[in-house]
């Protein structure tokens, strides 16, 4: 099932299909404790640098704790953002780059909090079942203060927002932009340099054709 989300224009919210419910009365913030290696995620970026989101497991456990196998696993290298929306969200994570798959662990049951949807927060995509998420993510645009308590937030952008906002728009865009390697901060990754991160953001060239080859002249 398509596991997406829905520009809150016009009033539309998130997660395909599904009735939208009313927003969530404000609740109290939820201040970040300090960032801790092992809470940091790397995303080296094929728009030219490296995103950097800390993750909350104060709030988000079991979430913070799928990014992180999914990540030393290598499942997010090389996946598209498969879906952007101008001042919105984009969206990746998805194996087969349609908005349809996710891995092959157990969808997660929701850690819903007061963490909001500002630019930059980072959050679960999900069918209209709440419990649905599994590794679909999104980092918001903008702010989108109608999906707080209905998506798992599990970290913020902060630092390399700008490579955020130089991925590519579209669902997907012609030439989709993409993870070209996710880490964990207490694996200690370095960052991949520029010029091989924007060689990544190349359409791949068409294979040689096959077959037979003309006899020389």
């Amino acid at each position: 099932m398509l596991k997406t989300t829905i520009a809150c224009l016009a009033g539309l919210l998130l997660a395909g299909a599904a009735t939208a419910q009313p927003a969530p009365a404000a609740a109290p913030p939820v201040a970040a404790p300090a960032a801790q290696p092992e809470n940091v995620w790397h995303l080296d970026l094929s728009t030219g640098g490296r995103v950097t989101i800390q993750l909350r497991p104060d709030v988000a456990p079991n979430h913070v704790e799928r990014i992180r196998t999914l990540t030393r696993r290598g499942f997010y290298d090389g996946l598209v953002f498969h879906r952007v929306v101008p001042g919105f969200v984009a969206q990746g994570g998805d194996p087969t780059g349609t908005g349809q798959g996710e891995s092959d662990l157990p969808d997660l049951a929701a850690e819903f909090s007061a963490l909001p949807h500002l630019r930059g927060s980072v959050a679960m995509a999900r069918t209209q079942d709440q419990n649905s998420a599994n590794s679909q993510f999104y980092i918001m645009l903008a702010p989108g203060f109608a999906l707080d308590g209905q998506y798992t937030v599990f970290g913020r952008v902060i630092a390399g927002m700008a490579f955020v906002d130089a991925i590519a728009h579209g669902t997907p865009a012609p030439n989709p932009s993409r993870v070209v390697r996710a880490s964990i901060g207490a694996d200690n990754v370095p960052p991949l340099p520029a010029e091989q991160l924007r060689a990544a953001a190349q359409p791949p060239q068409a294979p040689a054709p096959q077959g037979l080859l003309p006899p020389p002249r």
